[in-house]
């Protein structure tokens, strides 16, 4: 310090009693397994945030459940501060906003280009319930296709007779009553154990659930019915965002933009890679036929009506999709 002049010193004093910048610290809440794409796509968000914001946020990502929230709790725990930011199924938040079962309609968007259209009319409305329950959406994410997984192929609906069926929400439940099953809803960390017990018979998820729970160990066909579209959702807890500087807030949202084209593509490649580990393990992966398909549409759309009587506040969403995918 010699070589410093007394002011010098003085200065270099004062910077030494700053406070240190405070640092954000968020766990995420996550009900996927580790290796689920989801969350990866959570882990690598997580990676970014804390790079773009220069340390300032730290996000943690608690996979699996770990810090006990189940799926259908997800928007109601970042609503009440339980945790600041998670990774929600949508579809398994009607109880708390019907509107948010729009996609779940079965065949309304049956793929990722319909998806991506029905979000461009629809994605408003999702901003609007987040923020009314004291929540900000930073970004979302479909599944791949919706297929359905059994003991016996199914080639007709009348295979679908009476299978105990796990499903995620009301749309699914209505459904596969519609074609004769008998479905069950139920959260994903039940559906494994559900198997094993024999309570269910048959799931219906993604290529990508399947191979999480190991489905091969249970079942033996699996059947891409791709009937039902599903996204997940990224919410953070309005209270804790309101709490970052301007200037993170710029930053978080900017890469939540960025990463959320590229996650889109890494659910259409998952649903590929994800169904080659079904076959390797010795699963039987069909695609309804189109009678079969016929079959499966005439019963699903009048479940669109339905759900516009039942839902008055999602039919605008639905009408413009419909309107604009003609």
């Amino acid at each position: 310090m010699k070589h410093l002049s007394r002011a010098a010193f003085g200065a270099f004093l004062a910077t030494l009693a700053l406070p240190a910048a405070a640092q954000t610290a968020w766990d995420m809440s996550v009900v996927w397994p580790e290796g689920n794409f989801h969350t990866q796509d959570a882990m690598k968000f997580a990676e970014a945030v804390k790079e773009v914001t220069n340390g300032d946020v730290v996000i943690t990502v608690h996979s699996g459940g770990a810090l006990g929230i189940k799926g259908p709790e997800g928007m109601a725990a970042v609503r009440d501060g339980l945790v600041p930011i998670a990774d929600i199924l949508m579809s398994q938040q009607v109880g708390e906003a019907p509107v948010l079962g729009v996609e779940t309609l079965p065949y309304l968007a049956p793929t990722m280009a319909d998806l991506a259209l029905l979000h461009k009319f629809y994605r408003p409305k999702v901003e609007e319930v987040a923020e009314s329950m004291n929540q900000k959406l930073l970004y979302m994410v479909p599944w791949p296709g919706q297929a359905v997984y059994s003991k016996n192929p199914i080639n007709t609906i009348a295979d679908l007779d009476g299978l105990q069926l796990r499903v995620v929400d009301a749309n699914g439940h209505d459904f596969f009553t519609r074609l004769g099953a008998a479905p069950l809803q139920m959260p994903w960390g039940e559906v494994v154990p559900s198997l094993a017990a024999g309570t269910i018979s048959g799931v219906t998820t993604s290529s990508s659930s399947g191979v999480d729970g190991a489905f091969w160990e249970f079942l033996d066909n699996m059947s891409t019915f791709n009937w039902q579209a599903s996204s997940n959702i990224v919410t953070v807890n309005l209270d804790a965002w309101n709490e970052l500087s301007a200037e993170d807030q710029d930053a978080i949202e900017a890469v939540a933009e960025k990463l959320e084209g590229d996650f889109w593509l890494a659910s259409k490649a998952e649903d590929e890679k994800k169904i080659a580990v079904l076959k390797e393990h010795g699963m039987t992966v069909t695609a309804p036929s189109p009678e079969l398909k016929a079959a499966l549409m005439e019963r699903a759309k009048p479940m669109w009506d339905a759900f516009k009587e039942r839902v008055p506040e999602a039919a605008p969403y639905i009408d413009a999709y419909l309107a604009a995918r003609q």
